[in-house]
Formats: C-alpha cells, structure tokens, sequence
C-alpha cells in the first residue's frame, strides 16, 4: 500500500499531524495527487545531488502535464483536479532550486513515516499491514504455482513449434522426390545406398512425428491441469475471499476496526486474470499452429485444445464479473464516520475499483451509476420512494489515483426525489429511514473477444430530507448491517424487522464509542447496557425496543463524548455505565470525596453527571450533581469543572469534595 493511502486510513488526529507538517512547506493536494511519483523517488539522494533533483523535478512536471493533456482530451479540466495550476506552482516556487524541493519532500516523507510507525506502535502491529492468515498464505501459493506453470507451458509451445519446423525442414529438405531424383544420376550399384538413405529420412521423420505428439500430449495435459487450478482459485476468488472482504467492509462501515485494504485481493485478481488471459492467448496460438501444419500432422488436437480455452475464457468471464467492488461507500462530507446515509440535493462521494488492474484494462472501462436498478422493493412497499442521480456521471477507470489501481472516484453525485411514487403492495408503510436502496455501478467489458456486463452495487443506503433524520437514518444502517449478510441484500428488512442478538448489538454499540472515542464498552458497561436493552431471557433485542426506547440516548452520549469527553474517554476515566443504584454500591465502602463519573440516564440528548461519598459520624451519604450537557461543558472542560466544583450550597461540608476518582486514584494526577 502506498504511504499515502495508509496515513488517509488514519484517525483525525494523527492526520491533523500531516496537515501540520505540510503547513506553509508544500500544498497538500500536490502530495495527494502527485502521491506515487512523489514516492518513487529518492528524494534524499536529490538533496544532495543537483543533478538528480533536476531529473526528479521535471519527471513530476512531466506526469502533470500529461495529466493535464489528459484531461483537455476527456473535456474534464472543470471536474477534475487543477493539473495546470499544481505545474505552476512547482515551476514557480522550484524551477530555480529543485534540490530546496528535494529537501522539503525528503523531510516530509520521513516525518510520514515516524507517524506511521506511531501509529503502528498503538495499534500494536507492523506498519506494514496485518499479518497473511494462513488461507492467504496458502492461496498465493496456489497462484505462484499457476504462473510457474503458464510458464512451462510457454516454454513447451515453444519447443513444440521448433519441432514442427524442424519436420517441415526435414521434410521439404531430404523429401522422397528429392531422393528419387538423385537415383536417377547416379549408377544402379549405388541405388541401394540411396533406398538406405531414404529409409533413414523416413524414419527420422516418424520420429520427429512421434515427438511432436508426445510434445502436444503433455502440452494438452498441462494446460488442462492448469485449468483445473485455475478453477479452484477462482472459486475461492469468488466465493470465499470477496465475501469476506465485503463482510469486513459492511462490519468497519458501522464502526468495527477490521482491515478493508484491496490490495490482497487486487493482487490476487490481477495475477489470476493476468494468467488466464495469457493461457487464452497460447491456446489461440496453438491452434493456430495446428492448423498450420495439419496436412502434415493431423488434427486430434484441436477439438481439445479449443475446449480448454473456452473453460479458460468462462473462469476468466466470472473473474471479471465479481472484479468491480464499491471500495468507498456513499458517504458525506458532514458525516465522514456515518457512511450509507445520504440527504437529497446535497454531494456525496463514492468510489469504485476494478481488481484486474492489467495495464491492457487501463481507460477502457466506463462506470455509469444507477440508482435503485432492479430493486423489486420499488414496486412491492407501499409508498416506496422513487429517486434519480442528478446528472450522467460516468467515469472511466484509469491508474492515475493514489493507490495506482484501476479506480473511479464519484465526488459530486446527489440524489432528486422523483415525483411520481409507485403504489407497492404491502400494506406497512415503511417510515423515511427505514426505506433502503442501492447505487449500482455497472459497466461493459470487451477484450479479445471476451464481453461482459459487471455491475457493482453499494451496501443498503438510507435516503433522508432533513439533518434531524440522521440519528434514525444511522438505527438502521446498523441494524441492517447485522442482518443483512447476504446478497444480493434484503431491502425489505424494516417490513417486519428480525430481532437481534443482545451480543451482535452490544458489539456494534462498542464500536460505536471506538469510532468516536477511541475507546471500546468494556464488560461492566455492557453489563449495564444489557440490562437497559433486555427484559427477557431470549437474548434477543427487538428492534422498537432499540430503536424508540434506547438509541437517542446513547447517541446524545456519543455526541458529547465526541464534543467534549474524547480524551476523558479514551483513558478510561468515564464509568458512564451505572445506575444510581449501582454508584451506592460502589462508592458506598470508598475513602471520603472518591468519585465517578456517569452519563445521565434522564437526559435524552446526552449529559454526564458525576457522585461523590461522604462518611460523617458514621453516616454514609452518596451526593449526586445536576447533569452537564454540551451547551454546560462548551463554557468549561469537565477537567476544570470538576477541579473548581464547590460544594458550600449543598448539604455536606463545604470546599471541594472530589478528591479520589474511583477506586482510589487521586483526582489531581489525572484531571
């Protein structure tokens, strides 16, 4: 992966550090569109070397003046990123001192990198990327092994063809007529030599036949068993590997901290691809020689050799028809950690890539989008909402992005309502944010001689007309994301939702406070979390239950802990989880002014709260404030709250009493 691509996949903290390191020094959109030239030069070599500065200099103003050209030939100069204007600047700012450059582009990559490996280090894993499971393992093994063996057999074509001009040399050379005319010259004593000689050619030449058989034999059984393995990898291509990338992509949209990186599977495709389009070729060209040389040898191995290269072109077909994945789905700018919930008439971004990144593949596919295609929910719901995309955005995939891969990125798509409703036949009418779409990607592909229709859709999407719909919107791409594990998805889901598992729900509500706090529920939070969400011994939550008794509360809190308490959160000082009932318990057998800290569970739009003990005279009392709200804790920190809090108007001592935060940790050295 690119270091660019990975320090994109950061939190917004650490990104805030690369902002801060480009400040004044670079323009950051140079470094993003410019991110692999920028890296495949040895910027520190150019800070000491002018001549290599020079050469590394110009090499960028090259590729953006090809990619402006580029642009002016597409018509896309106002869509597309200011190519022209980055060359500008460069020529402008470095065409005097290209080594000032180098120096500049030297220090920051390196800076990159210590924030990589900071990154790394908390994460505790290689900056590298995460470790190959031993299924990968053993499936680059299996790819490795089908490119040693397209090699062989191009090796064997090759010797296989050399034999047959050999037999034609033979042939045409030392030929029966040939001999017999050189009996006629000759005295009759030597006629026997002659029909020696003749018999000789004769018989090299059957055994230059037979070679060639034997030759084609092992050919036909190679390219045969090479269609077998190639069988069994796409399977596993297709039916193993991208499910679980997809499982993993739907699961980290809703908070979960999985690894969604392509490049594996890109590699995987690519190579396969790669490989089974090779075969195809060799295949076309052996029939081709064949069929050259069959007055000469016969043809048995045609029929054979045409039937292996059409099981290769359809392993090919089913490739290319799963290669198209929505690598980014629909997303905000307002709503960066809430993907699959968008507003009407306002931009969303979506991108799509295509896994055989062949040079061959480069420009040659356009993506169109299409939204709600095919969706049967359209007709069946009763007032199922009809929406259009606001203009024809197709895109042609191409190489020139960040990562190097065959991608389109749709940055300025929006939805319109549509006027015309169609009338479903389901009596329930769902409500705004439990309606569910798709945006469908699709495209045709052609090349030598293999087509196809790819189509790509978007997981399930929730289409809202007002920013008070959001909390809703995001119920529900939740609870879909639980349920909706197969494909293509089940869009009707909200007609009669299925209940869910309390441990399915209580780890999307942990990833909820990771994504915003960097923070997990740990086990006693969600042990009281549990309690809130179950009444019953099933285990199962129903969604009513969730959705209207429960989730507005906890995304108050989740909205205050990204406002106000991140830090707080992260470090685990935040209890959060705990009754009234519950804080007595804890606090009751503590030291004199030990706290906690709680959310309220009164507040509906998120507050927290904290309790403090008291022993007088033998008498233990457990003091409680009034919650802080954001509009509280947006004129004062909790820290200095807490550090200022005076107790003289109510009924204990007086002064500040929070001296320990629970168990017993003085409350100054962490606040």
């Amino acid at each position: 992966m690119a270091q660019w691509q990975k320090l994109l996949s950061l939190d917004s903290e650490l990104q805030d550090g690369v902002t801060q390191l480009y400040e004044g020094k670079f323009p950051r959109e140079l470094r993003h569109w410019l991110c692999s030239q920028i890296e495949s030069h040895n910027w520190g070599l150019a800070a000491s070397d002018e001549n290599e500065a020079n050469a590394c200099f110009h090499s960028l103003l090259d590729y953006l003046e090809e990619q402006w050209k580029r642009s002016v030939q597409e018509h896309s100069i106002l869509q597309g990123p200011d190519f022209a204007g980055m060359r500008a600047y460069l020529l402008k700012n470095f065409q005097d001192n290209p080594k000032y450059l180098a120096t500049i582009l030297f220090e920051c990559l390196e800076m990159e990198k210590r924030i990589l490996d900071a990154a790394a280090e908390e994460q505790n894993q290689p900056c590298c990327g995460p470790t190959l499971e031993p299924n990968a393992i053993q499936l680059d093994g299996k790819i490795s092994d089908l490119e040693s063996l397209s090699l062989e057999i191009k090796k064997e074509s090759k010797s296989l063809e050399s034999s047959y001009e050999r037999l034609e040399y033979m042939q045409e050379a030392c030929g029966d007529q040939s001999i017999a005319e050189g009996m006629k010259q000759v005295p009759v004593q030597q006629h026997v030599g002659l029909a020696r000689c003749l018999a000789n050619v004769k018989e090299k030449c059957r055994a230059q036949a037979d070679n060639i058989a034997q030759k084609k034999q092992v050919l036909l059984q190679n390219t045969m068993k090479m269609v077998k393995e190639a069988e069994e990898i796409v399977l596993q291509l297709v039916d193993e590997e991208l499910p679980e990338w997809r499982r993993r992509q739907r699961l980290a949209c809703v908070g979960a901290p999985l690894d969604t990186s392509l490049d594996r599977l890109q590699n995987w495709f690519t190579s396969v691809v790669g490989t089974l389009l090779e075969l195809r070729e060799q295949l076309q060209e052996l029939q081709q020689q064949d069929r050259k040389y069959n007055s000469v040898q016969g043809s048995e191995f045609s029929a054979p050799l045409e039937a292996t290269e059409k099981a290769a072109a359809s392993l090919c077909l089913k490739l290319l028809r799963s290669a198209l994945v929505v690598e980014k789905q629909p997303v905000m700018a307002s709503l960066p950690q809430r993907p699959q919930i968008v507003k009407t008439g306002v931009r969303f971004t979506v991108s799509v890539r295509f896994l055989a990144n062949l040079p061959r593949f480069k420009y040659q596919l356009r993506v169109k989008p299409e939204f709600d295609k095919n969706v049967e929910e359209a007709g069946t719901i009763k007032g199922f909402r009809q929406f259009r995309i606001s203009k024809d955005d197709s895109k042609v995939l191409d190489e020139d992005t960040p990562g190097g891969g065959l991608v389109a990125e749709f940055c300025h798509m929006s939805l319109k309502e549509a006027k015309a409703k169609v009338k479903g036949t389901t009596e329930t009418r769902l409500g705004v944010t439990e309606e569910l779409h798709l945006v469908t990607f699709v495209t045709e592909f052609r090349h030598a001689g293999l087509e196809c229709t790819i189509e790509a859709s978007s997981l399930p999407l929730v289409v809202i007309s007002s920013s008070n719909q959001v909390v809703s919107a995001w119920a529900s791409i939740m609870w879909c994301s639980a349920l909706c594990t197969g494909d293509p998805a089940n869009l009707s889901l909200f007609v009669e939702p299925p209940p869910l598992p309390w441990t399915q729900l209580s780890q999307l509500l942990s990833w909820q406070f990771l994504t915003v706090g960097r923070r997990q529920l740990d086990p006693d939070q969600l042990s009281h979390l549990r309690e809130k969400f179950l009444d019953g011994p099933d285990q199962l939550v129903h969604w009513s239950q969730f959705f209207k008794e429960n989730w507005i509360w906890i995304d108050g809190i989740l909205e205050l802990i990204k406002k106000h308490l991140v830090n707080l959160w992260k470090e685990g000082l935040i209890m959060g989880f705990v009754s009234r009932k519950g804080t007595k318990e804890l606090l009751r057998d503590k030291e004199n002014g030990t706290f906690l800290l709680r959310f309220s569970e009164s507040s509906k739009e998120g507050a927290i709260t904290f309790s403090w003990v008291e022993h007088i005279n033998g008498e233990t009392q457990v003091h409680a404030v009034q919650p802080y709200t954001s509009n509280e804790l947006s004129l004062m920190s909790l820290p200095r709250i807490l550090h200022h809090f005076n107790v003289k108007s109510q009924n204990c001592s007086s002064g500040n009493p929070l001296l320990y935060l629970y168990p017993r940790i003085p409350k100054d050295s962490v606040f």
